[in-house]
């Protein structure tokens, strides 16, 4: 003899309408968590065209005279650090903003090897009339997250990345303003 169970609220249909699968919930989930990577994919996307418009640079050459402005006399191993790239990017941004006249490079009477950052006059005008965030809108707003919820979306996008079996790790060193650039 079936055994018959009493009916909750949530699991009556309302007003007609059929009840909600897992399956329609997950779907419904997904789509709405990919409808927010598209949003803040294309929001940085387009803070970096229009930071470049204001500031005449890119965001990772904005951020990085940001750094040097914050900590005069870095080395380029500590604007990569700062920055989350390699070492290598770090010297191809350095080179540029040499080139461009906004940085100087001096070198240290004591040890000829270490190399320090400094901002010139023209890189610390273009600091203080480029719009910000200098880090970029996603940087400064990952920075700004309650850190219990900065390290859920950490592991979040741990499983999201070991789910996509990504191995390749290198773009993760490359500045976003890079990655999203339409060059």
């Amino acid at each position: 003899m079936p055994r018959h169970t009493r009916a909750t609220r949530k699991d009556t249909p309302a007003a007609g309408r059929p009840r909600r699968t897992a399956e329609a919930a997950r779907r419904e989930l997904t789509l709405a968590a990919l409808m927010k990577f598209r949003l803040v994919i294309n929001s940085t996307k387009r803070h970096f065209r229009w930071l470049e418009s204001r500031a005449g640079v890119n965001g990772a050459q904005l951020w990085a005279l940001w750094e040097i402005r914050r900590r005069p006399g870095l080395r380029v191993s500590d604007v990569a650090a700062a920055m989350a790239v390699h070492q290598s990017t770090a010297s191809n941004l350095i080179e540029r903003l040499e080139r461009a006249g906004f940085i100087e490079r001096d070198r240290s009477r004591d040890d000829q090897r270490v190399v320090r950052l400094r901002l010139t006059a023209a890189g610390k005008a273009l600091i203080e009339r480029a719009p910000g965030p200098a880090r970029g809108m996603l940087a400064e707003a990952l920075q700004n997250l309650p850190l219990p919820a900065l390290r859920t979306l950490d592991e979040s996008l741990g499983l999201l990345l070991a789910e996509m079996r990504l191995h390749d790790s290198g773009v993760m060193h490359t500045p976003l303003a890079e990655l999203l650039s339409t060059r």
